[in-house]
């Protein structure tokens, strides 16, 4: 399905944040800024995109989701409830998203890429795990995490054990958390890099954007299509902008100096 957005306003993308990690102590001061972020852009926000991971690991059972985040929570309902389109895609830390978002704030949840046409620009969108050649170990873990009868299996741990060591894996494990060494692998070498130009040859599209890889680039794939990968809210605390036909990275820290 493709979906349209028409807007003067300025569209943000925002990626891997991982809050809950390594402790929420030591998270706190990263949703902080990510909140004053929100407030800041609210004001000219026509739509926000977050690609996934937005949570260390999120794990969500018939009636209990995770302690925490309460203020994050809140502020998405709030923009929601504004009338600010927001659209949530799932990373690999919250692999295990049900539907608590989608009835409780409102937000639709995808799982796949998906293809968004906005203000005549073509955009194809996912938060890019398990995309493109190798990863092999991630790919085959995924499909054991994302298993039907896995899920089941798991929720039969009570949430003080099973969210706790869901997160202790979470940070602990590097199979499990698709955690990769943040340094620029060449073009030939990125693999989502290479995934979208696959994708090139079949159809044209102005813009990829991802998250996953924890480090913001950008990379023209031809004369008229452009990768973007958004970073994270860890060590960059990066994000892209959208607006009068230009996408661009930026740097909230940076602003603030």
């Amino acid at each position: 399905m493709n979906y349209s957005i028409q807007t003067e306003r300025t569209i943000y993308f925002t990626s891997d944040h991982h809050f809950g990690a390594p402790t929420p102590e030591q998270s706190l001061p990263r949703e902080t800024a990510f909140l004053e972020w929100l407030n800041e852009k609210e004001k000219d926000m026509g739509a926000l995109f977050i690609l996934g991971d937005l949570f260390d690991f999120w794990f969500e059972y018939k009636t209990v989701v995770p302690k925490g985040f309460v203020r994050i929570l809140g502020k998405l309902a709030q923009l929601k409830d504004a009338g600010i389109p927001i659209y949530f895609f799932v990373g690999n830390h919250d692999l295990w998203m049900d539907d608590y978002f989608e009835k409780e704030l409102g937000i639709p949840v995808f799982r796949t890429p998906q293809v968004f046409n906005i203000n005549g620009s073509s955009f194809f969108i996912g938060h890019g795990d398990g995309l493109g050649p190798g990863d092999l170990g991630y790919k085959r873990m995924k499909k054991v995490f994302t298993n039907p009868f896995s899920k089941w299996l798991f929720r039969w741990l009570h949430p003080d054990i099973g969210v706790r060591l869901g997160q202790y894996l979470s940070v602990k494990n590097k199979l499990i958390s698709g955690d990769e060494d943040v340094r620029f692998l060449g073009e030939d070498n990125e693999w989502l890099v290479q995934y979208a130009k696959r994708k090139l040859e079949t159809s044209h599209y102005d813009f990829f954007v991802f998250g996953h890889r924890h480090l913001p680039m950008t990379i023209k794939l031809n004369e008229k299509s452009t990768y973007v990968n958004l970073g994270d809210w860890i060590g960059y605390f990066s994000y892209a902008t959208f607006s009068n036909s230009n996408l661009e990275l930026k740097y909230y820290l940076e602003e603030k100096r």
